[in-house]
């Protein structure tokens, strides 16, 4: 039986410019194929199928077949969770360089406006809709996060979430916002929120990357349910 990775290998995972940039395209939630990562990263398809080997093979990714397409995918909550944390104490270590050009000037600023971290919604929009979710009392803080009966009740009553019954993710967790440096709200609260507001098109995507728009009718809903101002 194969040992879990190691501490040192887990890491080695991410120190490679193509991988790093494989996982960080993969934090949108949804599955890419090796040649659309290939051409995300600039890079080779072989070179794109060897790397992302290393990577299923590490446990960060797992690859899903449809005919003769190969799709992958972060393994799961706990995968985006790590990247994300990487990727916030990187750029909080580092000097931020400037954009090197309009266009990823243009990425980052949506980025950092409202996006995707894996199932979950980040940016000012994640934080500000974390912030309204504890100021209605939906979700406590003083001693770590937990959904409170009455935000429960939103859950059923708004989102038409319940929980199935059986080995689950944590309902709710923090997750720290590496533009905003503030956390905001992941697990299965996240999940169910970001999944219903893609669905009723309160948010839609921009282009092909993780970055989102809140619609007019996105603001109103986030503002008629949760008092939040976005």
């Amino acid at each position: 039986m194969p040992q879990p990775p190691q501490l040192a290998e887990t890491a080695a995972l991410f120190a490679d410019r193509t991988r790093a940039a494989f996982c960080l395209a993969l934090l949108d939630g949804r599955a890419w194929t090796a040649g659309e990562l290939a051409r995300h990263a600039g890079v080779r398809p072989s070179t794109a199928s060897e790397q992302l080997s290393r990577l299923i093979e590490g446990g960060l990714l797992t690859e899903e077949r449809q005919g003769r397409h190969r799709y992958v995918r972060l393994a799961g909550p706990e995968a985006a969770g790590l990247i994300e944390a990487l990727a916030s104490y990187a750029t909080h270590a580092s000097n931020t360089q400037p954009p090197q050009n309009l266009r990823e000037s243009v990425r980052l600023s949506a980025e950092a406006r409202a996006r995707t971290c894996y199932d979950h919604l980040a940016g000012r929009l994640g934080v500000a809709l974390s912030d309204a979710m504890i100021a209605r009392g939906l979700v406590a803080a003083e001693d770590g996060l937990a959904v409170t009966p009455d935000g429960r009740t939103w859950l059923a009553d708004t989102l038409g979430f319940t929980r199935p019954p059986g080995p689950r993710r944590p309902l709710v967790r923090s997750c720290l916002d590496w533009t905003e440096r503030r956390p905001h709200l992941a697990g299965a609260l996240g999940a169910a929120l970001c999944a219903t507001a893609l669905e009723r098109q309160w948010v839609r995507r921009v282009g092909s990357g993780r970055a989102v728009k809140v619609t007019p009718e996105g603001t109103e809903a986030f503002q008629e349910l949760l008092g939040a101002t976005v």
